[in-house]
C-alpha cells in the first residue's frame, strides 16, 4: 500500500530545530561537547512547594476528568489579574478573551487555521519564529515575508510596507522582544502596528513569550488602546 500524504505539506518540510536538534546530537555523539543555546527549555526542577502541590492535587478524587475545552475558570480569571498586574490591561474578560494552550505552536496553528483561508497573505518578520511559515502554509495561507534591519532597530518599516499591495494581506505576525535579535518594543511601535493594522484591516497577532526576560520593562500590545497618526485617531474596539 502506497500512502501519501496531503498535499497541504508539501513545502512544508522538517521543523528547523527537529533538524538541528539532531546535528546536536550526532554532534555530542562524536564527543564534540555542542552547547545548546537554541531552545529555552529548564535544566532546574520546580521549587519544591510546587511539586508537593502537585501531589497533593493529583491525589484528589475529582481532578481527574477531562478539562474543559476553553481551560478553567480560576485559571482564566488569573491570567486575566496577570495581564492587569504586569501590563496595567484591566478589561480582559476571562470568560470570552482568554484562552490557555499547551505552548505558542498550538496558538500560532489555531489562529492560522481559524483566519485563513486559500490565497490569503501574512506578513511573517524576516528573521523570524519559523513556525509562522509552517502554519501558515498549513493553513492554505501565502507567506509575505518583511525585512527586519538593525538599521530600523529590528522593526518593520511600515514606509516600505504601504507601498505593498495589502489587498490580500489578512494576517500580521509580530514577535517583541524580538527573537532571535532581542530587540524590545516601544510604545511607538505597538501604536504603529495597531494604526497599520486598523487602517487597513489586517489581524495583528503579538507572539509575546519574552516580555520578562531580562527586561525591567515587560509591554504587551494589548496595552495599546489608542493611537494618533496625524490628525486620525484610531480606537481599537
Amino acid at each position: 500500500m502506497n500512502v501519501t500524504v496531503s498535499h497541504r505539506l508539501e513545502g512544508i518540510g522538517e521543523y528547523y530545530f527537529s533538524s538541528k536538534l539532531r546535528e546536536i546530537d550526532e554532534l555530542n555523539k562524536a564527543g564534540k561537547g555542542i552547547i545548546n543555546l537554541g531552545i529555552g527549555s529548564p535544566d532546574l526542577p520546580p521549587h519544591p512547594d510546587v511539586i508537593k502541590v502537585l501531589q497533593d492535587e493529583a491525589g484528589k478524587d475529582n481532578v481527574h476528568a477531562y478539562q474543559s475545552y476553553k481551560g478553567s475558570p480560576i485559571l482564566r480569571e488569573a491570567i486575566a489579574n496577570w495581564y492587569k498586574k504586569y501590563f496595567k490591561v484591566a478589561d480582559l474578560n476571562p470568560a470570552n478573551e482568554i484562552l490557555p494552550l499547551l505552548g505558542s505552536k498550538e496558538g500560532i496553528m489555531h489562529i492560522c487555521m481559524t483566519y485563513l483561508n486559500e490565497g490569503d497573505q501574512v506578513l511573517i518578520p524576516n528573521p523570524g519564529y519559523p513556525t509562522y511559515t509552517s502554519a501558515v502554509k498549513l493553513a492554505g495561507g501565502t507567506p509575505l515575508y518583511y525585512a527586519l534591519t538593525a538599521e530600523n532597530s529590528w522593526a518593520p518599516d511600515f514606509e516600505n510596507l504601504e507601498k505593498s499591495d495589502l489587498s490580500k494581506v489578512k494576517l500580521m505576525w509580530v514577535n517583541y522582544p524580538h527573537m532571535p535579535t532581542g530587540q524590545s518594543p516601544t510604545k511607538k511601535l505597538f501604536e504603529n502596528l495597531v494604526a497599520f493594522g486598523k487602517k487597513h484591516q489586517i489581524l495583528i497577532c503579538h507572539d509575546n513569550p519574552y516580555a520578562f526576560i531580562l527586561n525591567e520593562q515587560p509591554e504587551s500590545l494589548l496595552s495599546i488602546r489608542w493611537c494618533e497618526r496625524g490628525s486620525d485617531r484610531i480606537k481599537l474596539s
